[in-house]
């Protein structure tokens, strides 16, 4: 059992609770008719160009309709203190789902003075939603989404220039791409000393190999990469977790052959906290400091 989370957690902002196994608990609709409740909010007027506002609104669909499956408020202060105090120019969130997190974040990052959150969601559609919920806040300026698989999308942004360098990153999407997705950062020189981490859903569902990558010491990865431990991302997964978007997207093709980088060394530590339903959670927060 996990230890418990910093302070108590508010039942009255609870979501609704996600569904059991063998339901869906996203993608079946939900995520369009979000829209259709955002916009025809009564106070629509007053939501637009408010990106609090709009989150607020999400969150109330979210606590009165049906469960979403964003960060949500408590995790999401501890990722928006880490914005103040990195003062990121440049941030990347991997699994963008409807935009909370791109709307909570990329707000941050503007506020911090920083230029430019990149957005990458696989589903072309949880993508239109996100471009459409970043106008309504306002932050069309800041925020930069971006479609398809999180390894070519992260491939592209360096091939082309767009992306030199990862100030900060938030991993929130295919819970076993965490760890390959991160390696081919390292590769591409992206992820260096001074680069910082927040990864969530390290204990719900739970995350094994990446905090094992994370926590591991130069020496021990030194280790791995020459014996080539790679290819098993996939196995410490409970089924509803590593077949999360075989529906819709089939077999998931991780970048296995990408061994990143084992001199960078880094001090990881887990921050406890609640998912939006009230269910206990928490962020790792991984700070590169050196490379040896």
């Amino acid at each position: 059992m996990a230890p418990p989370a910093e302070g108590l957690f508010d039942e009255k902002k609870a979501y609704v609770a996600q569904e059991e196994e063998g339901q869906a608990f996203f993608d079946d609709g939900r995520e369009i008719e979000l829209l259709h409740f955002l916009y025809s909010h009564p106070s629509i007027d007053e939501i637009r160009g408010s990106p609090a506002k709009v989150l607020q609104a999400i969150d109330d669909y979210g606590r009165t309709k049906k469960y979403l499956m964003n960060v949500g408020e408590d995790k999401g202060k501890i990722v928006t203190n880490l914005i103040a105090e990195v003062k990121p120019r440049t941030m990347v969130e991997l699994g963008g789902y409807v935009g909370y997190s791109a709307l909570l974040f990329g707000n941050a990052v503007r506020e911090a003075g920083g230029h430019r959150y990149i957005s990458l969601e696989r589903n072309p559609e949880f993508a239109a939603v996100i471009m459409s919920l970043v106008d309504l806040a306002g932050l069309s300026n800041v925020v930069k989404v971006v479609v398809g698989p999180s390894a070519q999308s992260i491939k592209r942004l360096h091939d082309n220039g767009t992306l030199q360098h990862i100030d900060l990153m938030f991993l929130d999407h295919y819970k076993p791409a965490y760890t390959t997705d991160l390696k081919l950062c390292e590769h591409l020189g992206l992820v260096t000393t001074g680069s910082v981490l927040a990864a969530d859903n390290v204990i719900k569902p739970g995350n094994p190999p990446y905090l094992a990558y994370v926590r591991s010491s130069v020496t021990e990865k030194r280790e791995q990469y020459k014996s080539g431990e790679n290819g098993k991302e996939t196995a410490e997964f409970a089924d509803r977790t590593r077949n999360q978007y075989k529906k819709r997207e089939g077999e998931e093709k991780l970048s296995t052959e990408i061994k990143g980088n084992p001199n960078l060394r880094y001090e990881s530590k887990l921050v406890h906290s609640f998912e939006p339903t009230g269910v206990p959670d928490g962020i790792e927060i991984t700070r590169c400091v050196a490379e040896e």
